[in-house]
């Protein structure tokens, strides 16, 4: 089945990992002398992405040079995949920059949303089948710093917070499926978080699918595990995350 359009959450800040990365935005990290937004990129297009739309805030002017650029690359290589961007106004959230971006390009069919600091070695295809409004899970050793999901059914029943105990756990992969419509009760121009304000809804009427992903997969958002990326990167992807 076609995939949907993916909408790439890139606006932040990133200030957990400006102690080691603090010339570029967190996307753009230099991992074994590319960005990091460039391995995430051919890693959707690999798995099937046709249309990435990067919702851009904080530095976004050198996004928007790498976008241009890699989508000057793409047309080289004949490679099919349309790459826009969307800068916000101010600070968003998740929420906020996801309607803002529903509204400016007039979307009206379900669409994907992942984050631009997120590596999942899989998952565009299983969320696509799975249809909106899903997430996709994933299993880690230590969900302390993440807050664990319970699923029941195939639905969410519950995002618990990031507890004291840490231990095995499925977490919030940070790969979503979802409908425009969801967006229409929120003013344009509004901050507001998916996680926090959207997820918690849709659970209470029991409409929140969750599939879960046995992939690699890390957040690059902490010095210790973006050093980790890229030492995989080193060793041409040995082993797991």
């Amino acid at each position: 089945m076609p995939v949907p359009e993916l909408l790439v959450l890139a606006g932040g800040f990133g200030s957990r990992l400006q102690s080691v990365v603090s010339d570029v935005p967190k996307p753009l990290a230099p991992v074994t002398g590319r960005p990091y937004l460039d391995y995430l990129i051919d890693s959707w297009i690999e798995q099937g992405v046709e249309r990435m739309s990067f919702l851009l805030h904080h530095k976004a002017e050198l996004l928007q040079e790498f976008i241009d650029a890699k989508q000057r690359q793409l047309l080289l290589d004949k490679r099919s995949c349309q790459l826009r961007f969307l800068i916000e106004p101010s600070p968003l959230g998740t929420g906020g920059a996801v309607a803002h971006a529903v509204r400016s390009f007039g979307l009206k069919a379900d669409f994907l949303v992942a984050n631009a600091d997120t590596w999942l070695g899989s998952g565009i295809q299983q969320l696509s089948q799975l249809g909106a409004p899903g997430i996709a899970i994933v299993e880690v050793a230590n969900a302390l710093r993440y807050g664990v999901v319970r699923v029941e059914d195939a639905k969410v029943i519950v995002f618990e917070e990031k507890q004291a105990l840490a231990g095995r756990g499925w977490i919030n992969a940070g790969l979503y499926n979802l409908p425009a419509e969801l967006f229409s009760e929120y003013h344009d121009g509004h901050s507001f978080s998916i996680e926090r304000d959207v997820f918690p809804k849709l659970v209470s009427r029991h409409q929140l699918k969750a599939t879960a992903l046995t992939t690699d997969f890390i957040d690059i958002g902490i010095p210790e595990d973006y050093f980790r990326f890229c030492r995989w990167i080193e060793s041409s992807k040995a082993g797991t995350l």
